[in-house]
């Protein structure tokens, strides 16, 4: 009995750290139900495996080649963004930190280790210290704006479409048969109020009038 309330605590506490850095961190900017569903699913099965592992007495390296295997999981109907595969890691990796930790009773380096996580997770979610651009490609039919005399132009005339307070302009793919040019904006992430209304993650947002690019 007093083994299974110390696992009972130990998962509590486990699921505790998960729940602060996905409800907390990861969910206020990105709101997608598949992606919690895995994050905890994967934490929890993980955490459970790692300790009937250590009960066992199998050697850890299993547990971190377990740990491995699902770290370079991908699935074949949708590729995980990498913001996602990078929360997918961290959220892999702490169970199996977490179940060393406290089996072993380290409820220090486990506060300690934890913490960490959470409050770098935390800051480069904010962007404390960084100043993040975002980048849209857009298909532009005047072709001719592409000549460098008329890049002032360009700039203003892609800022009267899209609205963007554009900072910088790359001329990429040129298409003469068609007169379009591939063009990638940037511009302030922080420049625009995103809590109701955002731009997908994927380029080929605006397209002006020659449609949009897939």
């Amino acid at each position: 009995m007093g083994e299974f309330l110390d696992t009972l605590m130990n998962f509590a506490l486990n699921l505790a750290i998960v729940f602060v850095i996905v409800r907390l961190i990861y969910y206020p900017r990105q709101r997608d139900k598949n992606y919690v569903f895995t994050f905890f699913v994967f934490n929890t099965v993980v955490f459970f495996v790692m300790g009937l592992l250590n009960n066992s007495d199998i050697s850890v390296g299993v547990g971190f080649g377990l740990f491995a295997i699902f770290s370079i999981l991908r699935y074949r109907t949708d590729t995980i963004p990498i913001r996602e595969m990078t929360y997918l890691f961290v959220l892999i990796a702490l169970p199996v930190l977490n179940s060393i930790l406290l089996s072993g009773e380290a409820y220090g380096e486990f506060a300690v280790a934890n913490m960490a996580t959470i409050g770098v997770l935390y800051v480069l979610e904010q962007g404390w210290g960084f100043d993040y651009e975002v980048r849209k490609t857009i298909t532009y039919e005047r072709i001719e704006m592409i000549r460098p005399e008329n890049w002032p132009q360009l700039k203003a005339d892609l800022e009267t479409r899209t609205g963007l307070p554009i900072k910088r302009i790359e001329i990429g793919r040129l298409n003469f048969l068609r007169d379009t040019a591939q063009i990638t904006v940037y511009y302030d992430a922080r420049a625009l109020d995103t809590s109701q209304v955002r731009f997908a993650t994927s380029e080929g947002v605006f397209a002006g009038d020659a449609g949009y690019d897939d």
